[in-house]
């Protein structure tokens, strides 16, 4: 599938991960209120999807992508299983940096949609497969910095696990509350600062650990298959 309309193209880029994805975790929490979460999150991987062939330019190359992106979702979804430190951020960073942002989304939405069929599909998927999707978008955009500064990709892993943080707050004082409260979502988010901690440094450990192998072998499939 390809959408070839380039003006069509460029306003789903920015209107699926910022406007229409959005507007259907919003649906879930605060007009479903927590129900039709599994319908909501299927509506935001098909989103997910069609954002991913906005950057589809030809077909050949997009079938090439969709493979490799597949096997960085994969490797995302076991990644959920290692105890405590968990690789998925750093996965979808560096599908991201290699393959497109659009590419980025996709892995970090579909990676917790696929991974929570094991650890438990509920109003919270939504939420996360926002956070870890606007996570591998933003290093897509910022992808030529991320390569070549090893500080400013620490340090986005670090960001990473701070945004995610405020994201699933959202959720946890909309659970807690049926409503949003700032009050409560501060604690909320002081309430997690341990977790937030050890999810950036886990960010960083991952990132630095995979940068070059991971980065190395994408960016050689990069330019063999002209993904």
């Amino acid at each position: 599938m390809m959408i070839r309309n380039t003006n069509l193209r460029k306003i789903l880029r920015y209107a699926i991960p910022f406007l229409l994805i959005p507007a259907l975790v919003v649906l879930c929490a605060v007009v479903f209120d927590g129900q039709r979460y599994l319908i909501i999150s299927l509506g935001i991987a098909v989103l997910a999807l069609l954002l991913f062939m906005t950057g589809v330019e030809r077909k050949n190359i997009g079938s090439r992508r969709m493979v490799i992106t597949a096997i960085m979702t994969a490797l995302a979804v076991f990644g959920r299983f290692i105890p405590v430190f968990k690789p998925i951020t750093a996965i979808c960073v560096m599908t991201a940096m290699y393959l497109g942002a659009e590419a980025g989304f996709l892995s970090g939405a579909l990676s917790v949609l696929i991974s929570n069929i094991y650890f438990g599909q509920g109003p919270w998927t939504p939420f996360q497969m926002l956070g870890f999707g606007l996570i591998g978008l933003f290093a897509g955009y910022l992808s030529e910095p991320l390569k070549r500064s090893v500080v400013f990709l620490l340090t986005y892993g670090v960001l990473s696990g701070v945004a995610y943080s405020f994201i699933m707050d959202v959720w946890t004082v909309l659970w807690y509350s049926g409503g949003f409260d700032l009050n409560l979502y501060f604690a909320s988010l002081l309430s997690a600062l341990p977790f937030t901690i050890l999810y950036a440094v886990s960010n960083v450990g991952f990132l630095l650990l995979l940068r070059k192998p991971v980065g190395n072998k994408l960016n050689r499939v990069k330019l063999k298959y002209g993904v």
